[in-house]
């Protein structure tokens, strides 16, 4: 019975998304002549609204550990990868405006990336190669300028919980080239909405921020080890049950 529950209110979670998704998305085309500030809350409200419904209709809830490590200041926010819900939650969650770098082919989504596709956002073609990465700096360095943060997932793909996946060096090469501290992020949202998961769980996600990593006198590879180190240690704190022999 139990199942069935949890099934019923996933399914309704689903339809409203999906629902909201196509409101919103017109909405935001709307507000597309706006100041680029007035745009990105508008548009995240969205995100908002779908972390609310997931508390609701799924019961899950979040709390934060560590805000008030946020710096301000330029800063690359590099996470821990398990779950949509935290490239959902995250965006109007921290004290400045988000920039995430992802596969263009994002953009060519109905309706989500169509919205995503007005914010300030660094969408790359993996076919470049190397020169991709060339992009992310250029676009990387004008969006600190301009107030806001670099948001990468450094293991690339949602990682269930309990794994760990290969730690990519490029959210560190950007820190490196820009001189902007690293936030890294660890949370256990996967226990909640798992990666390939029609079925959503209630409980609480701990969202743990640490303290701002400096690039200086660091290599990319040695400051993203020291943002690894960080984010595994602190994923046993979060979830031991996860992690029992390991």
């Amino acid at each position: 019975m139990r199942n069935f529950s949890l099934f019923l209110r996933s399914l309704l979670f689903t339809v409203v998304m999906i629902v909201a998704t196509v409101i919103w998305a017109c909405l935001c085309f709307l507000a597309a002549p706006l100041s680029y500030n007035k745009r990105f809350w508008f548009t995240s409200r969205w995100n908002v609204f779908i972390i609310w419904c997931a508390r609701v209709i799924c019961g899950i809830r979040y709390e934060f550990k560590g805000y008030d490590n946020l710096p301000d200041a330029p800063a690359i926010v590099l996470s821990k990868h398990q779950s949509a819900w935290e490239t959902i939650f995250l965006l109007p969650n921290l004290t400045r405006p988000l920039v995430y770098v992802f596969k263009k082919e994002i953009l060519y989504i109905p309706f989500f990336g169509w919205a995503m596709g007005l914010l300030r956002m660094i969408p790359i073609d993996r076919k470049q190669g190397k020169n991709a990465f060339g992009s992310v700096v250029r676009h990387g360095k004008r969006r600190l300028a301009d107030g806001q943060w670099i948001i990468m997932f450094p293991e690339g793909t949602r990682i269930p919980v309990g794994q760990k996946g290969k730690y990519k060096s490029g959210g560190t090469r950007l820190a490196v080239e820009t001189q902007a501290v690293v936030v890294p992020i660890a949370h256990n949202s996967g226990e909640c909405w798992p990666k390939n998961s029609f079925i959503k769980r209630p409980g609480l996600i701990t969202v743990s921020i640490g303290k701002p990593i400096s690039p200086e006198g660091h290599t990319p590879d040695s400051l993203m080890a020291e943002v690894e180190n960080w984010i595994e240690s602190e994923m046993r704190v979060i979830s031991p049950h996860a992690y029992k022999g390991g």
